[in-house]
């Protein structure tokens, strides 16, 4: 049994707990929850591994596939901060890491040049084509145990979900910014 595996059982065993103590437990729902994010710091180690003798971590590459995958190349952080799921914090870091490696410049805009934007230079995109590959392998070997349905039947359940998350539940209290907590890198 590997490592993610023994930590699942854990998982089942402390919920098998708590519902003895709160049988209202919605008890498949935690245990979703906690799969979700079992399956992603399984994921993220992964790709961690790959990254990590780059200089950069799972949030540096993000923001900067974000900028490879747009049409121009660039970004303003702030909106960068909600697709990558940042703070402003951490992002000013994830920028000052990608300035210092060549791989983004910061520039004013050309709208407004009070606004500083961020854009991937030619080696940010040179580095981007030469990584992605080496990441193909992790990625198909990670989801290796579903078949093509079964992917996209995933994908479906959790369009569904984040949809949810998006509109909001009726359940009680004040209804939170769908937008996660980041965690600092």
């Amino acid at each position: 049994m590997g490592e993610l595996s023994r930590h699942m059982r854990g998982i089942e065993t402390g919920v098998a707990h708590v519902l003895q103590r709160l049988p209202d437990l919605p008890v498949q729902d935690v245990m979703l929850l906690r799969m979700l994010k079992l399956t992603n710091e399984g994921l993220s180690a992964r790709f961690l591994h790959l990254l990590k003798p780059h200089g950069l971590n799972e949030s540096d590459f993000r923001v900067l596939m974000q900028l490879y995958s747009s049409p121009n190349g660039s970004g303003f952080p702030g909106e960068l901060c909600t697709f990558v799921v940042q703070t402003p914090t951490n992002m000013t870091r994830i920028a000052d890491v990608l300035v210092a490696r060549g791989l983004v410049t910061r520039r004013p805009s050309d709208e407004d040049r009070r606004r500083i934007a961020l854009h991937i230079t030619p080696a940010g995109r040179r580095f981007v084509g030469k990584l992605m590959p080496q990441l193909f392998p992790v990625l198909r070997d990670s989801f290796s145990v579903l078949d093509e349905r079964e992917k996209r039947q995933l994908h479906r359940l959790l369009e569904r979900v984040i949809t949810q998350l998006d509109v909001g539940g009726s359940g009680a209290g004040s209804r939170q910014p769908a937008r996660a907590s980041p965690r600092a890198d």
